[in-house]
């Protein structure tokens, strides 16, 4: 079994307004440092942000609107890092969290419910979750009628009926859909709305790329302040970050959807 929830879904509204945030601080300042956890529902957004550089009230605002739409309130705390995490970052590149992380790769299910996932968000472009059991296909998307099919397998549709979907229905929140982002390779941190400084960033990443280009499990673990992971020099992990978020087009473009 496998779960897969698509862009619209309030969790992942959440997490692209944090992507989106992270790409800006990345406008301001080459290496900037910044975490931001977002909550949001009925009408409101709120936003508290740890970072190098300064967010302003009309930005975040302008970045809530865009993602989430109009006529949602936003609140933003923005503060800088504490002083003692910030000394750590200061003259070599080392790891900004404590962690473990495990790379696993992905079963054919896994890549098979991806991309049935994109098809039918293609199709229906709102609020929507995707849980693939066997043949069985569960969608819970609330403009995805009764009576879809979909490629011979066994499709339920809303279960409980008709519902409206959306961040004033269900609240969204920062990180709250790993499963969904990131398959079997769940572990400690989470993905979104963070620096590549942040392990939960960039170890996450590269283990799972090695786990995929090994076809192998890939196990790791870090303190704050080291300058090496597994072996591998840190600096070399956040550079190969940096390419895979350059590649797929950002942080927020990385919230969409995850690791796959």
């Amino acid at each position: 079994m496998i779960e897969k929830v698509n862009p619209s879904h309030p969790d992942k509204l959440a997490d692209r307004i944090a992507g989106a945030l992270v790409d800006l601080a990345y406008t301001k300042q080459e290496n900037p440092k910044i975490a931001v956890e977002v909550l949001l529902g009925h009408g409101m957004c709120h936003i508290i942000c740890e970072s190098s550089v300064g967010i302003e009230d009309h930005e975040a605002d302008a970045i809530v609107r865009r993602i989430a739409g109009e006529g949602i309130g936003v609140d933003l705390d923005c503060v800088p890092q504490d002083v003692h995490l910030s000394k750590n970052q200061s003259g070599k590149v080392r790891c900004g969290d404590n962690g473990i992380f495990c790379g696993m790769p992905l079963r054919d299910e896994d890549k098979k419910l991806s991309q049935i996932a994109r098809e039918i968000y293609k199709k229906f472009p709102t609020d929507g979750k995707y849980i693939l059991d066997g043949n069985k296909l569960i969608i819970c998307q609330s403009h995805c009628n009764k009576g879809f099919t979909f490629k011979g397998l066994d499709v339920q549709t809303n279960p409980l009926g008709p519902w409206t979907g959306g961040p004033d229905v269900d609240t969204g929140a920062t990180n709250r859909k790993l499963g969904s982002d990131m398959a079997q390779s769940v572990t400690g941190g989470g993905l979104h709305g963070k620096d590549l400084s942040k392990a939960d960033v960039s170890v996450n990443i590269y283990a799972f790329c090695m786990a995929q280009a090994n076809n192998a499990p890939v196990q790791l673990s870090c303190a704050i302040g080291d300058d090496a992971v597994g072996g591998v020099p840190y600096d070399v992990i956040v550079e190969f970050a940096r390419d895979y978020i350059n590649r797929i087009g950002g942080f927020e473009k990385f919230a969409e959807w995850g690791l796959y």
